[in-house]
């Protein structure tokens, strides 16, 4: 299969400026940049750094630029209203997490990684509406979509700082064809606008053509939102931010409807083998076979091998399909960061710990839920008054109110 019918079977094309996808087969060098108002990328980043893997590993020479210059300005697109301004030290804090993040997202490819703000830094406003401001048609650039959105009836207004963001992405590109020989741009579909802005720019001012791809954004069907937080928010790739364990279970939550989609966005699972995966899923969809493949995929990219595995085990025992004794020393660490933990000894009172764990925000409440049979300890429901030897198992007790696995607590002997 080629890089571009791989690239159309996945769902990794959407707008595009040149008019053969075999264009693509080719290989030639690209970039992609990374906003940097925060320190962190998030799932929905993944997407498109999935399609500029694809291309490096197809041959293609990757530039990542981290937006140490566009940052201090802020994307206006997606945005109703105006983006609070950050200092330049927070920035730049930014773009150092930042670029740890996208060298490890494309593996072993040769990557060339450049900040905006080392160009930007010295051009001057003049010299800037001189070499680049006279090349852009006010009519054009009204006429972009996030822009009419924020002029329009009931819109927020858009200053003239982020109106020109466009014209600074727009030399971004100049800058990396001239000096690096960049002859594509990638990006989501929602910075279609801004990507556009370059290639006219380098026709006009080098004579050369190059190119523009978007893709699609990726669309959680259960919902019709833009996929990529949980009910808990923003699900980022720092695991500082977003452990590991609850990473991996963000896409153990996927959407049967979008699970085929995500594993040929968000894994290098081959088609066979997603077919493979996806016919085994159907047979019995209760399993989400489809999503643990997928969710041990993802965060193997992501993490780690190990991570990954210290994950699954841990979503594991709390969904009561691996025993909590058979955990090891780096799982139980694991899970204290996903549960509340504390320590008791054989006679503690179980109505104390569900208070104590926040399990129960009241002796009250706790002595409800152990009257109603709502307390299960290692999965076998308890209404007794105190914890007895035999509840632990290698001296520890999964504590849990109810059926949702996140309503438990971590026992260990005292």
């Amino acid at each position: 299969m080629t890089l571009s019918d791989d690239l159309l079977w996945r769902n990794q094309i959407k707008d595009r400026t040149f008019p053969d996808v075999n264009w693509l087969n080719t290989p030639r060098t690209f970039y992609l940049g990374s906003d940097c108002s925060s320190d962190s990328l998030q799932v929905g980043n993944l997407a498109v750094y999935m399609l500029a893997r694809r291309l490096a590993q197809a041959g293609w020479k990757p530039v990542l630029l981290v937006g140490g210059a566009t940052s201090l300005i802020g994307d206006p697109g997606g945005k109703e209203t105006e983006r609070e301004l950050k200092s330049r030290e927070e920035i730049a804090a930014n773009v150092r997490g930042i670029a740890a993040q996208v060298q490890t997202l494309l593996g072993d490819a040769e990557v060339t990684l450049v900040d905006n703000y080392d160009w930007f830094k010295d051009i001057g406003y003049l010299e800037f509406l001189r070499d680049v401001g006279k090349h852009y048609s006010m009519t054009e650039l009204l006429q972009r979509e996030y822009i009419t959105e924020r002029l329009g009836e009931g819109g927020s207004g858009i200053s003239y700082a982020e109106f020109s963001y466009s014209l600074v992405q727009g030399y971004d590109y100049w800058h990396l064809n001239e000096h690096h020989d960049v002859e594509l741009q990638i990006g989501g579909s929602d910075q279609w606008g801004n990507m556009l802005s370059g290639v006219p720019l380098i026709r006009k001012k080098s004579g050369r053509e190059v190119h523009a791809m978007s893709m699609p954004l990726v669309i959680n069907k259960a919902t019709g939102k833009k996929f990529g937080k949980s009910e808990s928010g923003t699900i980022w790739l720092d695991p500082a931010k977003t452990t590991p364990t609850a990473f991996y279970q963000f896409w153990i939550n996927a959407d049967d409807e979008g699970v085929d989609n995500y594993l040929r966005i968000y894994t290098e699972f081959d088609r066979p083998t997603i077919e493979a995966i996806m016919a085994e899923h159907v047979s019995d969809p209760g399993r989400r076979h489809a999503q643990r493949q997928l969710a041990a995929a993802v965060t193997t990219l992501v993490h780690g091998a190990d991570s990954a595995q210290i994950a699954e085990h841990v979503t594991d025992v709390l969904t009561g399909n691996r025993s909590i004794d058979d955990v090891s020393d780096a799982g139980l660490e694991a899970l204290r960061q996903e549960i509340p933990s504390a320590r008791a000894a054989v006679g503690a009172e179980i109505i104390s710990l569900l208070v104590e764990t926040g399990l129960a925000v009241s002796t009250s409440e706790a002595r409800r839920l152990m009257a109603s049979n709502g307390i299960s300890l290692n999965g076998q429901k308890s209404q007794r008054d105190q914890l007895s030897a035999e509840d632990f198992t290698s001296g520890r007790i999964l504590l849990r109110k109810g059926k949702k696995f996140r309503d438990s607590a971590l026992i260990e002997v005292a």
